[in-house]
């Protein structure tokens, strides 16, 4: 149940790929970052009236300078109580379709790491778990709790 001041927080995240590398996002540029040091994908908040594909496109594009021309939905992830009182919801999406070059943003630092080296990377570690779903699944749900940045609980719900 909501109450009052909790939000549902709807967002979008995405991992670009290009000869078996992924777009990684490394966050030490923005203070009271909840990412702070570690690596992420690409994507956001939603804006009101968007859709998800409509916002990670937009997210793509501001954080990278990259034009995606589609985008794969893979899963859907809530993470309960996320910051605070907030649930997320994340649709998560993939991408290797796109054009342009990266240029530097103001939220961190892009590479391209290869994928074998993902896992060795400073990310939280639901993060790790459900990028390896999406090596195996079309597309999934799935639930992800955190306390105090520490994975306590998560689930594989429904796989499509």
């Amino acid at each position: 149940m909501i109450s009052a001041g909790d939000a549902m927080i709807l967002s979008t995240h995405c991992y670009i790929e290009r000869d078996e590398q992924i777009l990684m996002m490394h966050r030490i540029k923005k203070k009271n970052d909840i990412h702070m040091n570690r690596w992420v994908g690409l994507g956001g908040k939603m804006n009101p009236g968007e859709t998800p594909e409509q916002c990670i496109i937009r997210e793509i594009y501001e954080e990278s300078n990259l034009k995606a021309n589609s985008v794969k939905l893979r899963g859907f992830i809530t993470f309960p109580d996320f910051m605070g009182d907030n649930d997320w919801y994340m649709f998560l999406f993939s991408c290797d379709d796109f054009s342009g070059d990266v240029i530097e943003n103001e939220e961190g630092k892009l590479k391209w790491i290869p994928k074998s080296d993902i896992n060795q990377l400073n990310m939280l570690e639901g993060d790790k778990i459900f990028m390896e779903w999406m090596n195996k699944y079309n597309f999934f749900t799935a639930r992800f709790t955190y306390k105090d940045d520490e994975l306590i609980d998560y689930s594989l719900n429904t796989i499509i």
